[in-house]
């Protein structure tokens, strides 16, 4: 995970942000956006894309980057905004230049993870194809994504237990489907802008 920012740290870059997104798929959820900045001597065996760890340990390497983070940002789209664009790509660049924005330290670097975009406060941005398993940095803020969306999508289940969403996390899974068969769309959750939720609502 070191690999990547070494290449990059020098005496005028010392902070890098790194940047990630959990939620651009699933058909029901907010997106969340997260972008994070750790020292650049830390270095954790513990961090790692967000995909690739359970949760529970996703909860507790969480905690570490609060704790360690020189800076970080969380944006959450909700599903009206994200049907207001009904285009998730540009909503999460969007949501993305938002977080890099919202960071109160000077950064000297940015990465995204897979996102191309202009100059950000003068700074480079530089997009880094399957960068949550190449940086530290945009490897934290998949982590600070994946684990605030998780978050929300429990409390979303609690109010809805009949779609399991804290199972699924919004995804169009077997269960979901059957659910939604049963159930329909609930407003303000699911995303009218995706398929199959456009077919549901035109029947």
């Amino acid at each position: 995970m070191l690999e990547l920012e070494n290449k990059f740290y020098s005496n005028e870059i010392n902070l890098i942000a790194g940047c990630d997104e959990a939620g651009r798929g699933p058909i029901a959820g907010p997106l969340v956006v997260a972008a994070c900045v750790l020292p650049r001597d830390f270095n954790s065996e513990l961090i790692n894309d967000s995909k690739k760890l359970m949760p529970r340990k996703r909860e507790k390497v969480f905690n570490l980057i609060i704790e360690n983070a020189i800076d970080y940002s969380i944006e959450i789209v909700s599903v009206f905004d994200i049907d207001k664009e009904a285009n998730i790509y540009q909503t999460t660049k969007k949501a993305m230049i938002k977080c890099f924005k919202s960071l109160k330290r000077h950064v000297d670097l940015y990465l995204s993870d897979a996102m191309p975009m202009d100059d950000i406060n003068e700074k480079k941005v530089i997009s880094i194809i399957k960068g949550d398993s190449k940086s530290k940095n945009i490897a934290a803020a998949s982590i600070l994504a994946k684990v605030t969306r998780d978050r929300i999508m429990d409390e979303i289940s609690e109010k809805y237990p009949e779609y399991l969403f804290n199972k699924h996390k919004g995804y169009y899974t077997l269960k979901h489907k059957e659910a939604l068969l049963k159930y329909g769309p609930v407003e303000g959750i699911h995303r009218k802008s995706y398929e199959p939720i456009k077919s549901f609502l035109e029947k």
